[in-house]
């Protein structure tokens, strides 16, 4: 299965609507698309393995030109639009990308860019003379190129804890552009998906992420429709499902969250009835929140865990979630190890750092030091989740490794904190960090959005306290609660903690020197 074939056999077949603008192309036009795109590669003197760069925002190109990688076998390295130039400069030097195809939303860092990483060539999606992407990519042949080979993508991760680092996939264990994709497998065996060319896939999230990049293409290997939203919005997602019969779709929790806090007659003022599949990851959920969705939308609602590694996944659908709630699922990719300080595996029920044996290991990118820290002595590898596996085989996560707070000698984990403020009715958002405390080494900071800052104060936090209490132990309630109108929120979910923790960090270090 292959958008090649699906080219030749339903060419005029919708591969890609951009939900907001309506714009369509088809198999067709998407299969020339990509035959040009190889050839410009090869032109910019990009060999099979070479690297190149995308930083572009959620447009009908984004996906065209994954699939013309796919066809030069090139290492494409997405990148995350809401970096500033300096962060985009690191990843290109770090990644040693030949080439950077952007567009011309990104003129305000493309200049900076431009002149602090020399020797990178440039397009630019809109730009002008010999830097002008669409110019340079019509002249290009619609023929295949003579050597295609599958390319590949190094993701990056979010730098929620550090500089991103690139994940460097194990190599392509076929030469054959056509070769099944595991992803596809778990996508009809797991998850359902049709293989008809039936499918109707709506993607609310940045194409940059690995979870939009990997289930949109696999969407196309299935013959299926990819409907992309330029960007997020609870009400115009709602009405996208609407409007395009949407029958599959991918979430993150926080996407959840903002549907749910809509009022009634905005939530239930949708035909809904062509939605037979909701896929959703990259963090826990809320169990109140994972329940009142299923009571929404109905059993359709589908769970995994993975990681841009592609280490292993694991997958739960709704009616064993309802028995095994806040359950990740089990495992349908790799074997789950639940590990102790010493590597010691521990019996069901024991948190501990999750690994995955896998035969395909990845490395991380120019980081020998990463890659060795993320291994156990037997050759498994941690994404940096702690969790742990019940007696009936169910994956529960904790939190992440480098998110748990230390205070007083006690491990509290955000997590727990974070799921239980984003159900009360007054909280838009919470992330829950450790500042540094002279006294117990780090205390508990919720950094809270309310729903509305006008109500941000004393008062709220007095009634979110009240609404902790019955749940949480006295070490574990938040000393210090900060209101702000917008948390460091990824728009593919993830949450940019480390910002909050640097300045936290560095304002008791200005305390310091003052006192």
């Amino acid at each position: 299965m292959h958008p090649i074939t699906h080219a030749s056999a339903r060419p005029d077949h919708p591969a890609i609507i951009m939900a907001g603008s309506g714009e369509v192309m088809t198999y067709g036009q998407m299969d020339v698309y990509a035959n040009h795109m190889a050839h410009l590669l090869r032109s910019k003197g990009l060999k099979r393995g070479d690297h190149f760069a995308v930083l572009m925002e959620n447009n009908i190109h984004y996906l065209p030109i994954v699939w013309g990688s796919q066809r030069a076998g090139t290492m494409m390295v997405p990148v995350a639009t809401r970096l500033t130039a300096p962060e985009i400069c690191y990843i290109l030097k770090d990644a040693g990308v030949k080439l950077l195809i952007t567009s011309t939303k990104f003129d305000d860092r493309i200049e900076d860019i431009r002149a602090n990483c020399g020797g990178i060539d440039i397009l630019v999606l809109g730009g002008e003379g010999e830097e002008n992407f669409e110019t340079l990519l019509a002249a290009q042949s619609s023929e295949p190129i003579e050597d295609q080979a599958p390319g590949q993508y190094m993701l990056y991760s979010s730098g929620t804890t550090g500089a991103p680092k690139g994940v460097r996939p194990a190599p392509p264990p076929d030469d054959d552009i056509l070769a099944v994709n595991p992803l596809v497998g778990l996508a009809v065996m797991g998850a359902g998906m049709p293989a008809d060319g039936s499918m109707v896939y709506l993607s609310p999230a940045p194409l940059y992420h690995a979870a939009p990049l990997g289930w949109c293409t696999t969407a196309h290997r299935l013959g299926g429709t990819v409907v992309v939203m330029e960007k997020f919005d609870p009400i115009d997602a709602l009405e996208t499902i609407e409007r395009y019969r949407v029958t599959d779709s991918q979430w993150v929790p926080t996407h959840f969250v903002r549907m749910l806090k809509l009022e009634p007659e905005e939530r239930e003022g949708h035909d809904l009835s062509s939605h037979q599949r909701a896929l959703h990851a990259a963090a826990p959920c809320p169990v109140p929140i994972k329940r009142a969705m299923i009571e929404w939308w109905g059993p359709i609602i589908n769970e995994y865990y993975a990681g841009s590694e592609g280490i292993g996944m694991t997958l739960i659908k709704a009616e064993d979630w309802l028995t095994h709630p806040g359950s990740v699922g089990k495992a349908i990719h790799g074997t789950i190890h639940v590990c102790g300080p010493e590597g010691e595996e521990l019996e069901a029920g024991q948190d501990g750092l999750l690994f995955f044996e896998n035969d395909l290991i990845p490395t991380y990118h120019n980081d020998p030091e990463k890659t060795a820290d993320a291994m156990h002595p037997k050759g498994w590898m941690t994404l940096g989740d702690i969790g742990h596996v019940d007696e009936d085989g169910y994956l529960y996560l904790t939190d992440r490794k480098s998110h748990m707070i230390i205070s007083g000698g006690v491990n509290i984990y955000p997590q727990e904190i974070e799921n239980l403020l984003v159900t009360h009715d007054k909280v838009m958002d919470a992330a829950v960090i450790g500042a540094p405390c002279p006294d117990f080494g780090e205390k508990v900071v919720a950094v809270v959005q309310p729903m509305d800052m006008g109500e941000a104060g004393e008062e709220l936090e007095a009634e979110l306290r009240d609404f902790l209490a019955p749940n949480l132990s006295k070490i574990k309630m938040p000393k210090l609660f900060d209101f702000r109108p917008e948390l460091p929120r990824e728009a593919n979910g993830k949450l940019y903690k480390r910002e909050l923790r640097d300045e936290y960090l560095a304002k008791a270090e200005a305390e310091t020197e003052s006192a």
